[in-house]
């Protein structure tokens, strides 16, 4: 049986929650431009599982340098430190779904969706499981 039979999808944090949403994890280093804390809805805010903020600074939302972004972000999210975190999410994931959420406006060159891409990896690997892999559901 695999590591985790739950979804994990990714959402913009001005989406509104809805019922198969699960555990709700902003994964941004700042907090959402205009978004009231009173009335954003997110179980955790998770920025130790966010980019450096040397990264987003380089990053800057370039859809041209998201390659390089990614392969210094997934070296980011092998360090222990986040390593750590990638553990504590897939453990969450185990027991519920969780929907990775961003103030990016493009959820395809975000980072929720690198962090995503890379938990589902984790957990086929240590299910060894050789099946094929999807890409995250976008939610909303």
């Amino acid at each position: 049986m695999p590591a985790s039979s739950h979804k994990i999808a990714i959402k913009r944090a001005y989406d509104p929650p809805v019922a198969g949403d699960g555990v709700r994890i902003l994964v941004d280093r700042l907090w959402p431009r205009g978004l009231r804390k009173d009335a954003a809805h997110f179980d955790q805010w998770r920025k130790d599982l966010s980019p450096s903020t040397e990264l987003r600074q380089f990053y800057g939302h370039r859809p041209e340098r998201f390659a390089e972004f990614t392969t210094r972000y997934l070296a980011e999210l092998r360090k222990k430190e986040a390593a750590a975190a990638v553990a504590e999410l897939i453990d969450i994931n185990r027991r519920r779904s969780i929907t990775l959420v961003t103030a990016s406006r493009d959820l395809t060159h975000s980072e929720a969706a690198v962090l995503a891409k890379h938990v589902q990896r984790v957990i086929s690997r240590r299910s060894g499981s050789q099946g094929r892999r999807t890409a995250p559901e976008r939610a909303g």
